[in-house]
């Protein structure tokens, strides 16, 4: 069984949080394991927990409409969330509930070690840069501990306000540029740029 394989066992199996108590099955994430992009939303709702899969709802069906208007494939990147399990009538995640499954996280980001994050919604912005709000991160890539983290908002907010998903469709269309800058030498000099501008 590999590494990653037996992290897959562990979330599903995991009792950690009384979230464990409500779901269906747990939705450990997908995708390849040696994506340049790792997509992090807030938690499964209906559909995930029934089918085990992140973002096969009316959001999943968007962010696929978004990958594809850059080129890409659901196939292409790796998908997952803040916690592992759906939350009751699929309320916000607990505190306790996102410190539970952060070790899982954690040992995710470090297996696939994506060159660009994408973090959708508050909640996943909130655990690489907590003080910040989404209305004012959203579009501007910065760094964290080596890492291009790019928040963006959660499509299904989007799907709620015709308004930010037109903003959405554009942060998305910078991503291409986003990863094509940490594949070149001045990267890390264009990405200290980018959030210096970024607070003006």
């Amino acid at each position: 069984m590999s590494e990653y394989d037996a992290l897959v066992r562990r979330i599903r199996s995991c009792t950690s949080c009384t979230l464990a108590k409500h779901r269906i099955t747990a939705v450990p994430g997908e995708g390849r394991l040696d994506a340049d992009i790792m997509f992090i939303g807030e938690g499964p709702g209906f559909h995930e927990d029934k089918h085990g899969r992140p973002f096969v709802g009316s959001a999943g069906k968007l962010l696929e409409d978004l990958l594809a208007s850059i080129g890409m494939k659901r196939e292409d990147v790796y998908i997952t969330n803040m916690i592992k399990c759906r939350a009751p009538n699929n309320r916000d995640p607990l505190p306790g509930e996102i410190e539970a499954c952060r070790p899982y996280l954690d040992e995710q980001l470090n297996m696939i070690a994506p060159k660009v994050v994408v973090t959708l919604g508050r909640y996943s912005l909130g655990k690489f840069f907590p003080d910040e709000s989404i209305g004012k991160a959203r579009g501007k890539p910065r760094t964290w501990n080596g890492t291009i983290v790019y928040p963006v908002y959660h499509p299904a907010a989007a799907l709620r306000n015709s308004k930010l998903r037109t903003i959405l469709e554009n942060d998305f269309g910078a991503l291409p540029l986003i990863l094509k800058n940490t594949s070149t030498p001045d990267a890390e000099v264009e990405n200290k740029e980018t959030k210096q501008l970024g607070l003006f």
